[in-house]
């Protein structure tokens, strides 16, 4: 996880802050303030107090809670009761007053490690490694929530709120489409509910020398489906670097079952975990074009939130590998349209495309040396999103048709309508080509579709 720096004012108030908050629990003022980089929703800073590295978690303003399920409050008192009931959750230091003035959140203790994905999966023995995200899944999943404030989900009313929000959106991708008429179909029966911890994935997870030493980030933890948790770890878009790989990138998901059962967890059910992976890939799909309402509504103007907005053709993709056996065999086996073919560069003006690949390249040469921290990643997000346009210009993707997603929802078409799921293959290859080329599971879907 990089760091970056801050404005001075910015970091005087935050410390300020910090200092009235650490003396609450007898701490020194802390010093070496550096914010730390990732965390769609919240900010993360690493400073030290006396002989101890801590992190603060936080919403800059009181009003960046407002309507969520857990305010900071509960948040920190379930990472308590889950660390106390043996998960290697961070040590809550102490949480933030209104009165410190640098708004919402709780400090905690360092946890030893990296949370970077591919770093672990190259250095973690797969057996050791899936025994041990096995346990802390078991031991999440055992914890006693009893007095706490932890929003319980009703299944059948967070999906009915899911398909409000993609009408919302537009309701225009024939893909989710598909996906939601599934999921719909396919509700599972309630179960006895545990503690999910909702964000349970590569890249919220703590590791060193290969071992798990921590499990971040609780802001989605609710009481559900305890399936919920380990298909959402499972999805494509979590394994990096090994797609070919479902359990956590390191192994089948089987072996991830019988980790999981062996280390306490309760019987697994295939069925529900298939439900679970089709929901939160269509949850996150959403999630993603969610970002470009943000941005476009104001709330927040980065770069960033406008290119996580376009990574839902990854999750369209993913969802048309999961549902395409549904499709009857002459339908799986029947060849793909072809593809739109991309605008040949000119010999006279440069084209719009060539000219944002100059600026691309002129980010890379002349001011990538300049610049550090945070400022270097948003440079590498600004460049993915000229890449993303270009492409866009170059090759013409079509990822919505209103109509045919209306006709999937309702029921008139279906993976047995002649030609459509070698259209919706198309669609997918051609959409995730322009935004995301280097997704891991492309080269996997054309090697399937394409035959290549």
């Amino acid at each position: 996880m990089s760091t970056s720096a801050a404005p001075s004012d910015a970091v005087s108030r935050l410390s300020e802050g910090l200092t009235l908050a650490m003396a609450r629990v007898a701490m020194p003022a802390p010093h070496g303030l550096e914010r730390l980089s990732g965390g769609a929703n919240m900010e993360s800073w690493r400073f030290v107090s006396g002989t101890e590295i801590c992190v603060l978690r936080r919403a800059p303003s009181l009003e960046m809670m407002a309507g969520r399920p857990m305010d900071h409050a509960a948040e920190a008192a379930l990472i308590r009761r889950a660390r106390a009931g043996g998960v290697t959750a961070p040590e809550v230091l102490v949480e933030l007053d209104p009165a410190d003035g640098i708004g919402s959140g709780y400090v905690m203790r360092s946890i030893p490690g990296s949370p970077e994905p591919n770093a672990f999966l190259a250095e973690a023995d797969p057996a050791t490694g899936i025994g041990d995200i096995a346990r802390e899944l078991a031991a999440v999943h055992r914890t006693d929530c009893t007095d706490l404030a932890v929003p319980v989900m009703d299944t059948a009313e967070a999906l009915a709120e899911l398909r409000a929000r993609f009408i919302s959106y537009g309701g225009d991708r024939p893909i989710l489409a598909l996906a939601l008429r599934w999921l719909e179909a396919n509700l599972p029966t309630p179960v006895a509910p545990r503690l999910v911890h909702g964000d349970f994935r590569l890249g919220n997870l703590m590791f060193e020398h290969g071992r798990v030493t921590g499990v971040l980030d609780w802001e989605l933890a609710h009481l559900g489906d305890w399936h919920e948790d380990l298909a959402f770890g499972c999805m494509t878009v979590w394994r990096f670097s090994r797609p070919d790989r479902p359990g956590y990138g390191l192994t089948s998901v089987q072996e991830l079952a019988r980790a999981y059962e062996a280390a306490g967890g309760e019987p697994f059910d295939p069925r529900r975990f298939r439900f679970w992976t089709i929901y939160r890939t269509f949850w996150w799909a959403l999630g993603c074009l969610q970002m470009g309402g943000y941005w476009r509504d104001g709330h927040d103007r980065s770069v960033e939130r406008v290119v996580v907005a376009r990574r839902t053709a990854e999750q369209e993709l993913d969802l048309l590998l999961l549902l395409e056996d549904q499709a009857p065999a002459i339908e799986r086996q029947r060849p793909l349209p072809p593809a739109s073919e991309a605008l040949v560069p000119g010999t006279g003006e440069p084209s719009g495309a060539e000219m944002l690949t100059a600026i691309s390249e002129w980010l890379n040469s002349d001011i990538k040396p300049l610049i550090s921290g945070r400022d270097k990643f948003n440079m590498a997000v600004a460049r993915n999103a000229l890449g993303i346009v270009t492409r866009e210009i170059e090759q013409r993707p079509v990822a919505t048709d209103a109509a045919l997603a209306a006709d999937l929802m309702s029921g008139k078409a279906d993976l047995a309508t002649p030609g459509l799921l070698a259209r919706l293959r198309r669609m997918a290859l051609s959409k995730l080509a322009a935004d995301m080329p280097k997704y891991p599971a492309l080269a996997l879907a054309r090697a399937t579709w394409e035959g290549n």
